[in-house]
């Protein structure tokens, strides 16, 4: 059976930060960097930073609407960038670098505006919203060296994103912050110990780590989904073993240099919540990556339960 697939078209400032946000996810098949918005046909560039042109950095993404909704897309892209900024996204300033929705059909014109009331109706911001919703128009992909840029020049991709101010912002505005004391109600001691002070549980005594049923692991402060079982094996270590995540973006790598040794702490991307170590000790037939989380910082959800707990669009990992 052949897939149905739409595209949706949305400009949030530098387009070298607006395809990792989007790219990996269930149903998203392919981010394209480009131009649009403007008059000049196959732009370059240079002749679009150069503010001439009338178009707009822009991503156009490909996806399945079986398994992502055109509304989710829509919240992703809020949650990328500053919507009350009229003059650019952060450092970079210019109306090449303004943000904009482009809609495809009547569809998602009405799903873009509904969208944008519900965030000025929010007050999630002291200021207007001023992120325009436009008919769509051709779309240029840019020059391959602009493709998949986070991908194929990583460090500078991170230091850009870090030094233009928009990593800040997403943790400043879009980020849920929680309350310690609520979560020390919520929790059991182990996973408060383990998910807010970067505990560790004992190795071969915890919940999941020869566990076998099919489902997914999600964070067990936020519900955000991590891992599935399709991607578990055993690591013989005592703990959880993952070869990946579902979602790489679920997850934030940090530096830990403590205990005197020197290894790269995974985090949830949500809820910040302390989840484990990866190592590259794992099987390399699937990448030769080992997420070793700790069983505390996870619930399971059987396969059986995801739909009527609200994950029914992971599913699709069982097909």
């Amino acid at each position: 059976m052949t897939k149905k697939l739409e595209t949706a078209i949305f400009a949030g400032g530098c387009f070298w930060c607006m395809v990792e946000p989007f790219d990996e996810r269930p149903g998203i098949e392919k981010v394209i960097s480009g131009y649009t918005g403007g008059t000049v046909e196959n732009p370059t560039y240079e002749q679009v930073c150069s503010n001439t042109t009338g178009h707009v950095e822009a991503v156009q993404i490909t996806f399945d609407p079986s398994i992502v909704s055109y509304e989710e897309l829509v919240e992703l892209f809020w949650q990328q960038i500053d919507p009350t900024d009229a003059g650019g996204q952060f450092h970079d300033r210019g109306d090449s670098y303004k943000t904009a929705i482009f809609y495809n059909n009547e569809e998602q014109k009405k799903t873009a505006e509904k969208s944008k009331q519900d965030l000025e109706a929010s007050k999630k911001f002291n200021k207007p919203i001023v992120t325009k919703i436009l008919p769509a128009k051709t779309f240029y992909p840019a020059e391959d060296e602009h493709q998949y840029y986070y991908k194929k020049n990583q460090f500078h991709y991170k230091t850009y994103k870090k030094g233009s101010g928009r990593e800040q912002f997403i943790k400043d505005n879009w980020t849920k912050k929680y309350d310690k004391e609520e979560l020390k109600n919520n929790l059991t001691p182990m996973q408060y110990f383990v998910t807010q002070e970067d505990g560790t549980e004992q190795p071969f005594h915890n919940e999941y780590y020869n566990h076998e049923e099919e489902g997914i692991y999600v964070d067990i402060v936020s519900g955000e989904v991590l891992f599935s079982s399709t991607d578990k094996f055993d690591a013989q270590c005592g703990w959880p073993s993952f070869t990946k995540p579902v979602v790489n973006q679920q997850v934030t790598e940090h530096l830990d240099t403590s205990r005197g040794m020197m290894r790269t702490e995974v985090r949830s991307k949500e809820a910040d919540s302390h989840l484990g170590h990866v190592f590259e000790d794992g099987p390399k037939e699937h990448g030769g990556l080992r997420y070793c989380i700790n069983s505390a910082a996870l619930r399971f959800i059987k396969k059986e339960d995801m739909e009527k707990e609200g994950y029914e669009k992971y599913l699709y990992l069982f097909k």
